[in-house]
């Protein structure tokens, strides 16, 4: 079976086709600024470089014809890798936000679509792109649809875990809760770290760091989420690339207050305008690495705050586990920056770590980091999200 693979944002449609017999990328790409006059599509053939194609701009007025798009490029001779749309047997979708309506997986049904809808308000800018791109499929496609969520693999939390101390009637009535994201990127690494533990989910302890220009941390107990920094939104947790993570909640208001600032205004700082952005002037985690070593103060305190920010996550997280067996980094930060590795492996010391700096100096390979008969094990450990979807999509679809 041939699973394609959607995550459409507000503006942009990513892709993948995976062969299900043997779990082989076929085709990757990426549709940006769709409903722009600069929209810009990207198509990449693993197998065949040949038939790359390589930001070239295309009219998609929008989701609908951006996957029109992808799907004609699919199956073009210059460029495509199979005879014809009759060989993708589902597409799988990645949908940010499902409240708790979705621990697991779905396949997508009109009353799914309803509950993505309910969701908007938790996630603007992504649930409504998520379900524009399913509903963009289904009038193109007449194969399963198959919704994934984000905040699925969060929903193992227990109550004292994703509860706020406000008046109750807050969670009752408007479902505010810590709901946790970059689920299937957790769920993925944890599940290939307790592979490499033995197999046996039960008794581990595991906390996984996602580390990108968005960032979260999880503590993986016997398998399942027991806790995690992102909350409501992904706005929580430590600094990220543009968002400011956790901070007193009373800023706000005095943000607010001081610089007249709307609502609007006042999210859109937090997430688009703060975190090493709003520090440092930029996004860029290479960029701030360079900088840091050439002295920058900003470039530095960025470097100086994430470190002690992981630290504080990690050994409160084992702390809440009773223990650790394997600290796991993953995502672009998390693969790439062997000394944000070095730092928090030195910290935590007295848990148990002990890396092996040699084989630390390594970016985006699967390796064990810590030494032989290290208390604590650390690995990096490259994600796979769209690899999770896919596989979820297949065992709903051979199920129907």
């Amino acid at each position: 079976m041939k699973i394609l693979v959607i995550n459409c944002g507000s503006s942009s449609l990513k892709y993948q086709l995976i062969d299900m017999e043997g779990e082989v990328l076929l085709a990757k790409g990426i549709c940006e600024q769709i409903g722009d006059t600069n929209a810009a599509f990207t198509h990449k053939v693993p197998s065949d470089e040949s038939k790359n194609i390589k930001d070239m701009p295309y009219e998609m007025a929008d989701h609908g014809a951006a996957i029109k798009l992808v799907l004609s490029t699919l199956v073009s001779k210059e460029n495509g890798v199979i005879e014809s749309m009759d060989e993708i047997g589902a597409v799988g979708h990645r949908v940010l936000h499902g409240a708790e309506e979705f621990s697991d997986s779905v396949l997508v049904t009109d009353a799914v679509k309803a509950a993505i809808r309910k969701c908007f308000k938790f996630g603007p800018l992504h649930n409504p792109a998520n379900l524009k791109g399913i509903e963009a499929c289904e009038k193109i496609m007449s194969v399963p649809q198959v919704a994934v969520f984000d905040t699925g693999f969060h929903q193992s939390m227990p109550d004292y875990a994703y509860m706020y101390a406000l008046p109750y009637e807050y969670y009752e009535k408007d479902g505010i809760r810590r709901y946790g994201f970059h689920g299937t990127s957790h769920r993925f690494v944890a599940g290939r770290c307790i592979e490499l533990l033995g197999g046996k989910a039960e008794g581990t302890k595991i906390v996984t760091c996602h580390l990108g220009n968005g960032s979260s941390i999880t503590a993986v107990k016997d398998g399942k989420c027991l806790d995690t920094t992102m909350g409501l939104t992904p706005l929580e947790g430590i600094l990220m690339g543009t968002r400011c993570g956790s901070i007193d909640p009373a800023i706000v208001p005095t943000i607010m207050k001081e610089h007249n600032l709307t609502p609007d205004e006042m999210d859109t700082l937090m997430n688009k305008k703060s975190g090493m952005l709003g520090l440092a002037g930029t996004s860029d985690n290479r960029t701030i690495e360079n900088r840091a070593k050439e002295g920058d103060e900003r470039a530095q305190l960025v470097e100086s705050m994430l470190c002690h920010q992981l630290v504080k996550y990690i050994g409160g997280f084992a702390a809440a586990m009773g223990g650790l067996d394997a600290v796991v980094f993953t995502g672009g930060i998390g693969e790439n920056n062997p000394q944000y590795r070095t730092r928090v492996a030195d910290k935590i010391k007295f848990l148990g770590t002990d890396i092996d700096e040699e084989k630390n100096h390594v970016r985006g390979k699967e390796i064990e980091i810590s030494v032989p008969g290290s208390k604590v094990k650390m690995y990096v450990i490259p994600t796979n999200e769209e690899l999770v979807i896919a596989r979820d999509t297949k065992e709903i679809v051979e199920k129907l």
